[in-house]
């Protein structure tokens, strides 16, 4: 049998009021960027999810500009996979490429995509020290 001595759930998902400090809350909502920034983001780290974009970012950050196949033996990706990828990249402006004659060397848009690796990779050996 139950008695009313026993402690009472509260759930944890929610606050008890509906704003607790509201100039905060203003303050806040006036320093973030509007929400397409962080659809593009959002965008960006769904592109950088994928281990093989991944690698050839880092063979770009290590080699500077590398042709396709260049590219494809560096990761061990196939020059069509390669190609796929990095068309992916190119159209959200993490690389970029020129063409000389029947080849294509792509190399990074900007040097804000070293950032994104380095903060990435400090972040997962964080945990390693």
């Amino acid at each position: 049998m139950k008695t009313s001595d026993e402690p009472r759930v509260v759930s944890l998902d929610r606050c008890e009021v509906a704003c607790v400090d509201p100039e905060r809350v203003e303050s806040v909502l006036g320093r973030l960027p509007d929400a397409r920034v962080f659809q593009d983001l959002a965008e960006t780290f769904r592109v950088l999810a994928d281990p093989g974009r991944v690698h050839l970012i880092s063979a770009l950050l290590e080699g500077g500009e590398l042709c396709v196949c260049d590219l494809a033996a560096v990761t061990g990706l196939s020059e069509t996979a390669c190609s796929h990828n990095l068309r992916l990249l190119r159209s959200h402006r993490l690389v970029r490429y020129r063409k000389q004659g029947r080849n294509v060397y792509y190399s990074l848009d900007d040097a804000h995509i070293r950032l994104l690796l380095d903060v990435g990779l400090q972040h997962i050996g964080h945990g390693d020290g």
